[in-house]
């Protein structure tokens, strides 16, 4: 009779993945310069950045546009294979051609939940069949509009709508992964200026914003096997971006949760394809060939 510490030892032991997070949350500050934020009230932001990982000297891609920007963030490679090189909503392009975080997520797992909170039209390039549980615009959205319909005209939404959209919905689903887009500092950078007045309440409110989506986190019990990733899509100067210049092209990006290094500055390069690979790394799903994107392992225990 074979004894049973034996038996255990002859049967081959099963290996299975365990993801170094649960839930991974990417949060994008539209118009983000690093500059500008140290000079607004966002207690939450860099209390977020204080007790978390952080550089201050992250890079966006050539052009430091919105749409080309958050595709590369969201496909984890540059545009010269995204190919998203336009910066409107423009319905006849269709959607991105590459895979974004959520189909390969959903390609793993059919099951999980995603989703994304936009407060900007043009996001729905990035919504591939089948990769989203919501994607939500001031609210859920089910078709898009066609070219010329007046729904194209209402193309921005408030960063605290958005918030507690996202806030809600994340207590409800616990999803695995969700971005969350607040588009305010832009919207008065372009108006007021890059470093106005305007834009640094502009970057406060989108700061309270940030506090809704974290306590809606808190709120859910996911807080301790979450990671957020904050970020931004470009900075800015005058009242525009799109040049590559240090003004335009330089953006925060912050990680805080579960194995997150605690009050560490990363040194090492980080460009903003590597949200991510960071994303897909926590999220135990393995990075495509040809990607672009390196997850930030020294942010990480």
């Amino acid at each position: 009779m074979i004894k049973p510490l034996l038996l255990a030892a002859l049967v081959p032991t099963l290996v299975f993945a365990v993801p170094r997070a649960e839930h991974v949350f990417i949060i994008s500050i539209d118009g983000g310069k690093p500059a500008v934020i140290a000079e607004s009230e966002m207690p939450t932001l860099k209390k977020l950045a204080a007790e978390g990982a952080v550089t201050w000297q992250a890079s966006t891609i050539i052009p430091p546009k919105t749409l080309p920007s958050h595709t590369s963030m969201l496909t984890g490679v540059g545009p010269e294979k995204h190919q998203v090189l336009w910066n409107d909503f423009s319905p006849i392009r269709g959607p991105v051609k590459v895979p974004t975080v959520f189909s390969l997520l959903r390609a793993a797992d059919p099951q999980a939940v995603t989703g994304m909170f936009v407060c900007k039209q043009k996001f729905r390039h990035l919504w591939l069949k089948d990769s989203l549980t919501i994607f939500d615009f001031g609210g859920p959205q089910t078709t898009a509009p066609v070219a010329g319909s007046p729904e194209i005209e209402k193309d921005k939404k408030p960063a605290q709508l958005e918030a507690k959209n996202a806030a809600a919905w994340i207590k409800e689903a616990k999803p695995r992964l969700a971005f969350i887009h607040f588009a305010d500092p832009d919207t008065a950078g372009h108006k007021d200026g890059w470093g106005s007045p305007q834009q640094k309440e502009a970057f406060k409110v989108s700061d309270q914003a940030l506090w809704q989506v974290i306590r809606g986190i808190q709120e859910a019990g996911i807080a301790d096997s979450s990671v957020v990733l904050i970020s931004a899509d470009h900075g800015g100067h005058d009242k525009t971006h799109g040049e590559n210049i240090p003004d335009d092209m330089l953006i925060p990006w912050v990680a805080w949760g579960k194995g997150v290094r605690k009050s560490f500055t990363i040194t090492a390069p980080v460009t903003t394809y590597d949200t991510a690979a960071t994303a897909l790394w926590l999220l135990d799903i393995p990075l495509p060939s040809g990607f672009d994107g390196k997850p930030v392992t020294s942010a990480f225990e």
